[in-house]
């Protein structure tokens, strides 16, 4: 009976297993199976209590600990207007919240670019305003007092009175790819995160900007395809390594004398320099404009008073290294400090200053770093930020008195903890996952108590269960230097130790990135992945040396060896693996995307006794060929840097390649151009290496729209299972 038991067992978990569903690739990109829910960012009301939302075209104000006792307050099919609407793209409200500033009609310029068709919306009187009905605008942006409106329009800074609709043009300079005002170019927008490039006062009576001169950048173009007997050519401004950068200037704008007056900061004009950020502090008169030098290692906090036209410097810095550009400068209500995030101590921790430049103290302090500032509370005695714990795999919520004093940790459970916090700190919007848990968002007040649940993907974890997948299992492997290095696992479908499973690992690796955490998909395309396992591949993520999460140390030590260390990480961890007794060491591959692409190029051609196949999507191939803010930060120039730039682009090692190689890349990718891509395609020519190729048309870096998608898998997925 004992045996007959057993038998049944067995044999019911082997009907168990045979009834899961296998992952498909039209799962995951056509039917969205596998969609995880989230919850749309919160827009909260400055009374804390409330958060408004987007739903059908309206815009509806929601009460935060309830979800209910819902106000409309702009509904587009009430409004009296001739204006044929489309949809609302998005919406903003003005300070005061009096006015609700909404978009149609949108248009991608580049990664967080655009332009549309902007209204102002006035909630009581329920009047309407289309701001400058010529054409389409960029960056739109309330005045304190709500009662105008500035933007840019074909490079040039204007607002909008909204008492009697005047417009006023601030600059006439203008003109596409020469001079730009109020606005960033796209080598400051995509490294610097800079899009709107001006800022109103406190009273609104002054317009501080920069303006941007970049006819001297070289321009880079593309060809796009359309079914016509020529092409498309797309032209912009490029400044690569070496290469002349734009040339930039702040100036302040008087509303009442109607008249700009450049701000001389006192920096050399010889010096190359860059303004990424510019800040009004509480005073009316007080402008923080951000200076750095072009190695991004000397970094200067300039303020400027409008009145008597003086600068002095509030707060500089320098660093061995470079120096990460932050958004954490808040200026306190009292208006006598500001709040510093930075890495001065070698760890990223809060520091608090008067408005003198002059240190307070340290409010933060240790070997955890911090990872995210949220917010004060309503008196501005307590902070909330995130910390990185276990060695950068967890991630928790704190709370410290301004006075550095009271360290509390809200949520000790482990996992991957963050927040958006109401007005005050009222209330939160918690989000927690794990590797092996989807996603919960849920409302806790400033005790940490829940008061509702959100969204828990209770439904798509029951899916799951429908299917076989594999728990993603956490772990450590050591370099050849002996340091620990981060990483996980999803073993293949059925694991069986005696037998021998060839392994995909998967990267990106870039500084200060992270794919390993005990976080739900930290390291992305989970669900492909998964695929693979079933398939019987063993999947690895090793995060290498320059990752961050682990202080600055750690990150910054690949300064000026960008892809050296990192691939000689990769590598020890292969070998690692192909140690172990269920791994054929013989069928190891690996595969990333963008500076993921770089690394897999390069793993598999220094690392060719060890690698047996590689997939580079949208690789960088020689950093001379990227931007210059991003590669100069880490690398500097060629002039300076010429070891480091040749002993690690992987065009000069295509004479090594044993294994097979698969490039892929979009013709129109504006960041990182297709002219890597070819460059790579020469050298494996030139040294007789057989590869394969993927090109896309009209497609950029990310390679979406008419099913490139899937049909980048489709190839990427069969290219594994040939060649693996």
């Amino acid at each position: 009976m004992k045996l007959i038991r057993i038998f049944i067992f067995l044999f019911s978990i082997n009907a168990l297993q045979s009834q899961t569903k296998e992952i498909s690739l039209e799962d995951i990109w056509e039917n969205r199976t596998f969609a995880v829910k989230s919850v749309p960012g919160f827009n909260f009301m400055k009374d804390g209590l409330r958060y408004s939302r987007l739903d059908n075209n309206q815009v509806k104000s929601i009460d935060i600990a309830t979800g209910k006792n819902e106000q409309i307050l702009l509904n587009l099919k009430e409004v009296n207007s001739d204006i044929e609407f489309d949809n609302i793209s998005s919406y903003v409200f003005s300070e005061d919240e009096t006015k609700i500033l909404f978009s149609q009609k949108e248009e991608s310029i580049y990664r967080y670019s655009s332009k549309a068709e902007y209204y102002s919306f006035d909630i009581k009187n329920k009047t309407l305003v289309r701001i400058f009905p010529k054409g389409k605008i960029m960056y739109p942006h309330y005045s304190p007092q709500a009662d105008k409106i500035g933007f840019v329009y074909e490079n040039n800074l204007y607002y909008q009175s909204l008492n009697n609709n005047e417009i006023v043009q601030v600059t006439f300079d203008g003109k596409w790819n020469e001079i730009i005002n109020g606005a960033s170019d796209w080598v400051y927008e995509e490294e610097f995160t800079l899009t709107r490039s001006f800022e109103w006062s406190a009273k609104g009576d002054k317009i501080a900007y920069i303006r941007t001169d970049e006819s001297k950048v070289k321009e880079f173009q593309f060809e796009t395809y359309y079914n016509e007997a020529y092409p498309d050519i797309y032209k912009f401004k490029y400044p690569k390594v070496g290469e002349v950068n734009s040339t930039l200037s702040v100036w302040c704008y008087n509303l009442k004398s109607k008249k700009s007056d450049q701000i001389n900061t006192g920096i050399d004009p010889s010096i190359d320099s860059y303004y990424p950020r510019i800040k009004w502090t509480k005073s009316n008169d007080e402008l923080v404009i951000t200076w750095m030098n072009r190695w991004q290692n000397h970094l200067k906090l300039l303020l400027y008073n409008s009145s008597n036209k003086q600068v002095s410097t509030l707060l500089e810095e320098k660093n061995k290294y470079y120096i990460e550009l932050t958004d954490h400068l808040i200026f306190l209500k009292n208006g006598k400090e500001f709040l510093w995030m930075s890495e001065q101590d070698g760890t990223n921790h809060l520091y608090l200053y008067d408005m003198k430049g002059k240190l307070v103290r340290q409010i933060t302090t240790g070997k955890n770093e911090i990872t995210d500032f949220y917010g004060f509370d309503g008196n501005e005695a307590k902070l909330f930020f995130q910390m990185s714990e276990e060695n950068g795999l967890e991630r928790k919520i704190y709370s410290i008195n301004k006075d550095g004093t009271g360290l509390s940790c809200l949520d000790k459970k482990s996992g991957n903890h963050s927040v958006q916090m109401s007005t005050g700190g009222k209330y939160f919007v918690h989000q927690f996952s794990t590797l092996n848990t989807l996603p919960k968002y849920r409302i806790v007040d400033q005790n940490w108590n829940e008061i509702r649940v959100l969204e828990d993907n209770a439904a798509l974890q029951k899916k799951m269960t429908e299917f076989n997948f594999k728990e993603v299992q956490l772990s450590s492997i050591k370099n050849r230097n002996g340091e620990s290095l981060n990483a996980l696992t999803i073993k293949p479908k059925n694991f069986d130790p005696s037998k021998k499973y060839p392994v995909f690992m998967f990267l990106y690796g870039g500084p200060g990135s992270q794919q390993v955490m005990n976080r739900w998909n930290s390291f992305g395309n989970y669900w492909w992945f998964q695929m693979l396992a079933d398939k019987g591949y063993l999947i690895c993520v090793v995060d290498n040396r320059g990752t961050g999460g682990r202080g600055e140390e750690f990150k910054k030590m690949t300064y000026l060896q960008l892809g050296k260390y990192e691939t000689e990480d990769q590598i020890d961890a292969a070998k690692y693996l192909a140690t172990l007794p269920y791994v054929d060491g013989s069928r190891i591959g690996i595969y990333g995307w963008s500076y993921g692409g770089y690394m897999s190029s390069l793993c598999l051609l220094k690392g060719n006794d060890v690698f047996k196949a590689a997939i580079a999507v949208a690789p960088v191939t020689n950093w001379k060929w990227y931007d210059s803010i991003y590669t100069e930060r880490y690398m500097r120039d060629e002039k300076e840097n010429k070891s480091g730039y040749e002993e690690n682009s992987p065009v000069n090692f295509a004479d090594r390649l044993k294994g097979n190689y698969m490039l892929v890349h979009g013709i129109a990718d504006d960041n990182v151009h297709f002219q890597n891509s070819t460059e790579m395609i020469n050298a494996l020519v030139k040294n007789k290496k057989q590869f394969d190729l993927m090109v896309y048309p009209n497609r950029n870096h990310s390679i979406f729209g008419e099913n490139a998608r899937m049909h980048l898998f489709t190839k990427m997925t069969n290219f594994v299972l040939e060649k693996i």
